[in-house]
């Protein structure tokens, strides 16, 4: 039996909670275009590696708020647990955030805002 720290609630027990999938997918603005393929991407493929990996979470069975946590899928014990918005700050966590494959996507960026031509200095 795990036991989760929920930074609302405190340590409770693993059955109140349910494990939202992968953390820090950035979701592809309207604005910008990507291909099928590249959103297809976005929407099904995820990360299972064996090692750190940064997961959502909810306290469902108690303030029923989520959060982001790094955990080891080997030894399953939570390296840290951080709020949803923000990125983790353990030397584990950061390292698994930047060498995501995912960082390197076109949903990745295409999550930014297109880049806006100012027209100033262009040449006609």
């Amino acid at each position: 039996m795990l036991l989760i720290d929920c930074p609302h609630c405190g340590a409770r027990d693993e059955t109140e909670f349910a494990c939202g999938g992968e953390a820090h997918i950035a979701r592809p603005l309207a604005e910008n275009t990507i291909s099928d393929a590249e959103f297809a991407e976005y929407l099904f493929w995820r990360d299972n590696p064996k090692g750190v990996f940064l997961e959502r979470w909810c306290h469902t069975a108690g303030c029923r708020r989520w959060f982001n946590a790094a955990r080891d899928t080997v030894t399953h014990e939570f390296i840290e647990i951080y709020a949803m918005g923000s990125l983790p700050k353990s030397k584990a966590a950061k390292d698994a955030y930047a060498s995501a494959w995912r960082r390197q996507t076109a949903s990745e960026k295409a999550a930014k805002p297109a880049q806006k031509t100012s027209g100033k200095g262009a040449k006609s």
